[in-house]
């Protein structure tokens, strides 16, 4: 399932070539074929839209004469507006050239790792890997076209399997199916880690779960709009779709690629009893190498939950590769080593949440 959410069809989950919106289709007919019920006892889609700046155009860059390669040698801040210019670079310290005359920063920088922007700056941020260079930054020859919109379309998916004893008492399973989308025409950031792991943890567990339903319902919500800031997950508190305070516990799944060092778990000090539960339940499995505790963060979709008083903890893998945000976050070299404990790890804690 990973290699589907991060292959370039989906191109990046995000905002250009319909990669969000494929997106959506493809995770709400996994629901429909695994028979989940929707949420809202309608749809499976709950509609909300954002602004975002995208990048669908052109996206190239020459300095000092050389032409660099999108999303390995370059990228662009998120927040850029359009330049097509020549122009002289001017440095200001030891990692900032300006070009004053059509306001472009060039920032030189160890990781390039992108991110997605709400509004337009009055400048073109790009940031370039600082290996690309033996002699500092002087000429540039850039054509880099952005696309304001003001309105993007997107939806929370959200289904749900039936209780057997207590329907209407809920564990949410929650992850973020968007990622960065592409940058140009030809660059996409596939978000295989981020977050097409948790994707397909939650759609194993929805296949899981369809098959042997619970005393508790049990609902899966693939969140759109994570990475500009949580909207997806913020909208839904704000617009629930069932009451909040019938939500028994939540698990956000995201960054759930890798394992061989075990799982961190977010808001482990919040809820110490049910931590207490996960730890038991790894040291009778033997799951995972280890279950760390972490405090209450604001890094992922369980926080709007958390402060609106339902109980949430949010986990992440541990070990493998580094990369994040980035071009080089691919299925080919994400090691999915503990997915199957992982699984193994939450239904037997789901099953104690219901005890």
């Amino acid at each position: 399932m990973v290699d589907t959410l991060a292959s370039p069809y989906f191109w990046g989950r995000g905002y250009t070539n319909n990669g969000m919106h494929k997106a959506q289709d493809f995770i709400s007919n996994q629901f429909k074929q695994e028979g989940l019920l929707p949420l809202d006892g309608k749809d499976y889609l709950q509609n909300f839209s954002y602004p975002v700046n995208t990048f669908p155009g052109k996206m190239d860059l020459s300095i000092n004469g050389v032409r660099l390669e999108a999303g390995k040698d370059f990228i662009v801040a998120p927040e850029s507006r359009t330049v097509n210019a020549s122009g002289t670079l001017t440095q200001e310290d030891s990692i900032h050239f300006i070009d004053p005359v059509n306001r472009v920063v060039v920032t030189l920088e160890k990781k390039l790792t992108w991110d997605v922007a709400p509004t337009v700056a009055d400048y073109t941020g790009i940031m370039v890997d600082e290996t690309r260079f033996k002699e500092l930054p002087k000429q540039l020859t850039v054509n880099i076209e952005n696309v304001l919109n003001k309105k993007f379309n997107a939806a929370n998916i959200c289904g749900y399997v039936k209780g057997t004893v207590t329907p209407a008492s809920f564990i949410f399973i929650t992850a973020h199916y968007d990622h960065l989308g592409g940058m140009g025409s030809e660059v996409y950031f596939p978000g295989a880690n981020d977050n097409a792991s948790g994707t397909s943890v939650l759609l194993s567990l929805a296949h899981y779960y369809a098959a042997h339903p619970q005393a508790y319902s049990i609902a899966f919500i693939s969140f759109a709009g994570e990475e500009p800031g949580l909207l997806g997950s913020k909208y839904f508190t704000e617009h629930p779709l069932v009451p909040l305070k019938n939500i028994r516990f939540l698990l956000n799944l995201d960054l759930e690629g890798t394992g061989e060092d075990g799982i961190t778990v977010v808001n482990a000090t919040e809820f110490p009893k049910e931590f207490q539960y996960m730890q038991n339940i790894n040291n009778a499995g033997h799951y995972l190498a280890a279950v760390n505790p972490r405090g209450k963060a604001a890094n992922s979709d369980h926080y709007f939950f958390t402060e609106k008083g339902v109980p949430s903890f949010f986990f992440y893998t541990l070990g493998g590769i580094k990369a994040y945000h980035d071009v080089f976050d691919r299925r080919e070299t994400l090691p999915l080593t503990k997915v199957n404990d992982l699984q193994k790890f939450i239904e037997g804690f789901i099953e104690k949440l219901q005890q």
